[in-house]
């Protein structure tokens, strides 16, 4: 696509200053926690973020020097995207992406996802990731190089909290693209925590029980499975009091919910749809993806074989700090890099 406008000259990055970054999102637990120190985060921080807006980019491009893509764009149509990646490129603004997620769990907007990315990662400056795989199949689909990033740390053990041995617990909701059948998997994570000497816990976020299976809730009620509802704010410690926490959804790539339980110490039992083996290695994988579906029978055995391990220790709370160190500043050298390539006086 072949813009009319002619070039924009961008404004110097001012020496001794500090970098004006635009993230999108402005803030999330992700962002914020990978975010240097001495750079100034710039607004607005609304949702979805108007720097997506041509328009808003367009009056404002001035205001920063890099501009980083996490997450958010998910809303816009391919064509959109496409624009706006051209505007970037136009502007000579420096753009840095992230990727998180290599698949879109809704059948019916994989391929648009799919377009975002591709003109996302041809226009991006430098393209980050979270794990080896993830990189070796952005490598492959969309000829890119990333720079593989650990995955900062989200959560604190709380002292006063303990792990039940033999308890599993698996958080879900009303059936949705990326959990079709949540009843499928209460049963199949039931089975296995029997079968392994335990007993299966589901949770449900307070905000989201509405629609819930009802043989979740006809299990609940003969006492199969412990039902239990929680305030979002609460998912953390949910996780801590777990030996083994099970995650659902059939598509995905990297899952904060597993650096959560690296955090509190709780085992993980992940679908084979990511990359979540590479983000721990206290991971046991069962048959769960977009294209084959929800293997029951290795879901069953999967949380019998969790249940045979020790509960993990909590993660070592010095060396996370010096994790995030490292990636703090790996993203202040990728800003500085990228700023300065695009600078001139």
């Amino acid at each position: 696509m072949t813009s009319i406008d002619p070039p924009v000259p961008r404004l110097p990055v001012r020496e001794g200053s500090r970098l004006r970054v635009a993230t999108i999102p402005h803030s999330d637990p992700y962002v914020d926690a990978v975010l240097p120190r001495d750079v100034v985060r710039v607004g607005p921080e609304t949702a979805p973020s108007p720097w997506l807006d041509r328009a808003y980019l367009i009056g404002h491009y001035r205001d920063i020097d890099v501009l980083h893509v996490h997450t958010g764009y998910g809303h816009l149509a391919e064509v959109a995207v496409e624009c706006w990646t051209e505007t970037v490129r136009r502007l000579g603004i420096p753009l840095v992406v992230t990727v998180h997620q290599l698949r879109d769990p809704d059948q019916d907007a994989r391929a648009r996802h799919d377009a975002h990315l591709a003109a996302l990662l041809s226009t991006a400056e430098v393209v980050l990731t979270l794990t080896p795989g993830a990189a070796d199949e952005i490598a492959e689909r969309f000829g890119r190089t990333a720079i593989v990033v650990a995955h900062p740390s989200l959560a604190v053990p709380n002292p006063e909290l303990g792990a039940e041995r033999g308890l599993v617990g698996m958080r879900v909701g009303p059936s949705s693209s990326a959990v079709p059948d949540p009843a499928a998997l209460v049963r199949a994570a039931l089975s296995g925590a029997v079968s392994g000497g335990g007993r299966l816990r589901v949770l449900v976020a307070s905000d989201n029980q509405s629609g819930l299976h009802p043989d979740i809730w006809q299990l609940a009620g003969r006492g199969a499975i412990e039902l239990v509802v929680h305030p979002r704010a609460e998912w953390p410690a949910q996780l801590q009091q777990l030996h083994v926490a099970v995650l659902p959804e059939r598509c995905g790539t990297h899952s904060r919910d597993l650096e959560i339980c690296r955090d509190v110490g709780t085992r993980v039992v992940a679908p084979s749809c990511g990359w979540f083996a590479d983000q721990w290695s206290e991971v046991v994988s069962y048959g769960n993806d977009e294209e084959y579906g929800l293997d029951v029978v290795s879901l069953t055995g999967a949380v019998a074989v969790a249940l045979t391990r020790p509960m993990p220790r909590p993660a070592d709370r010095a060396w996370r700090a010096e994790q995030r160190t490292a990636v703090v500043r790996v993203h202040e050298e990728v800003y500085a890099q990228v700023a300065a390539d695009r600078s001139w006086v």
